[in-house]
């Protein structure tokens, strides 16, 4: 297919305003696959739903049957710019045909280079500078704060939170307390960890400074700026501040997980720009490269101290990678996606309050921009609603207890928020008379 014909096959796709389902699904060809899969992939995959994707554009995809989906969960929020944006693709295809891979760990590629500079630029430091060390994947970039944060403090206790997700390797699922299964089977965990609760104001001056740890001997407290996995939560207001003013009272750096939160999600780069405080370290991936595998761990150059061969990565911020990151961010600035995501989610976010009003099944409609969590009386419920939008041809997944996450692209139209809202009331209205 010429470059012509691709881009010709994108528009088509992409201008779909809703789903067009031409089977059941799953139908034939994703039941054929389905079979097959499970034959030779690890039963540790959870595998939501059975969907089959066969190619994307924007905030559509269409699955092996031919079945047109609506988009809004991006891969788990990774394809911020939409399912292969061509400009992000042609970036991928230049640098596919001129190097492939050589390590930036003994090496010095220039564009690893200008993804650092310029998430220099987009740090949110008060324009302090800003050094990264990039990675495959969001875990990594967490296991790349961890030890950074130990390194630079001298220090080896950390705090994370009841409800969060940092992901399955082992210093990040140390961090993770948002399901016992992640952490079943797998002790010990890392030691020196302790956790306290998202959102309190009290829980760790007087329960785990007080009993548990001492904060001069904290390294750092690992947030998620906004609660992902836990629920689509955010913070009230306020709690940043204090978390803030108990770091610097102590001598603990403050480090924010923004693998899900951030990129544009939020309606600013970064979810911690709405609640007014900088932190020292903060750690991004999924959506940073539209799709590619890359994370990346951000901190103040002056923490940047730790020795030659303290931390690298063979493949992290391979040059295929940091195109896609380098097209994402051009996408994001030219097509003002943070702007769009403003303006389309309060589209959905109005609509699903609305809709609430008339729905007792709702229980509670919460976020902002995109980044919008659906609140349901506990997870039997979620999981019925997300089935039952799947079979209307609405891609979301749950998140929480009893949470549905809405997470497109942030491309996603008006017009197709318009048509979930449709859509949605009628799955709402298909689970409320099962009597889920």
């Amino acid at each position: 297919m010429s470059a012509g014909e691709s881009r010709l096959a994108f528009d088509g796709l992409a201008a779909f305003v809703g789903p067009k389902l031409i089977t059941e699904v799953p139908g034939p060809e994703a039941l054929a696959w389905i079979e097959r899969d499970r034959k030779v992939t690890s039963p540790s995959l959870p595998r939501a739903y059975p969907f089959v994707p066969k190619r994307g554009a924007g905030s559509i995809v269409e699955d092996v049957d031919g079945n047109i989906f609506l988009d809004l969960n991006a891969g788990i929020a990774v394809t911020s710019t939409g399912h292969c944006h061509p400009t992000v693709v042609e970036a991928i295809d230049r640098q596919a045909a001129e190097l492939l891979h050589y390590s930036a760990s003994d090496f010095f590629l220039p564009v690893y280079a200008e993804v650092c500079e310029r998430l220099d630029q987009m740090a949110p430091f008060d324009g302090r500078p800003a050094r990264s060390f990039l990675t495959n994947s969001g875990t990594e970039a967490v296991e790349a704060a961890i030890k950074l944060a130990r390194f630079a403090t001298g220090r080896q206790y950390l705090i994370g939170m009841y409800q969060s997700f940092h992901g399955r390797s082992m210093g990040s699922v140390t961090l993770t307390a948002s399901k016992a299964k992640y952490r079943t089977n797998f002790g010990p965990m890392l030691p020196s960890v302790y956790h306290t609760f998202y959102g309190d104001f009290d829980h760790l001056d007087e329960v785990v400074f007080k009993r548990l740890v001492s904060p001069t001997e904290v390294a750092g407290i690992v947030v998620e700026s906004w609660l992902g996995e836990g629920g689509y939560v955010l913070p009230p207001d306020g709690w940043f501040t204090y978390l803030r003013e108990l770091c610097d009272r102590h001598g603990i750096l403050l480090v924010c997980d923004e693998v899900q939160s951030g990129m544009g999600r939020s309606g600013k780069m970064w979810a911690i720009e709405h609640e007014g405080v900088e932190p020292d370290i903060l750690i991004s991936g999924k959506g940073i490269a539209s799709g590619l595998p890359l994370g990346a761990m951000i901190a103040r150059e002056d923490l940047m101290v730790w020795d030659l061969g303290s931390h690298g990565s063979t493949y992290g911020g391979s040059p295929l990678s940091c195109a896609a990151a380098l097209a994402t961010f051009d996408v994001m600035r030219d097509e003002d996606l943070l702007g769009n995501a403003d303006r389309v989610g309060s589209v959905l976010l109005d609509g699903l309050r609305e809709m609430k009003t008339r729905h007792p099944l709702i229980r509670e409609v919460r976020g902002k921009a995109l980044w919008i969590g659906l609140g349901f009386a506990d997870h039997e419920v979620a999981e019925a609603v997300e089935h039952a939008a799947f079979r209307r041809g609405l891609l979301m997944l749950s998140c929480g207890d009893d949470a549905i996450r809405v997470s497109p692209p942030l491309v996603f139209r008006e017009d197709q928020a318009r048509e979930v809202l449709r859509i949605f009331e009628e799955v709402v209205a298909e689970v409320e008379s099962a009597g889920t």
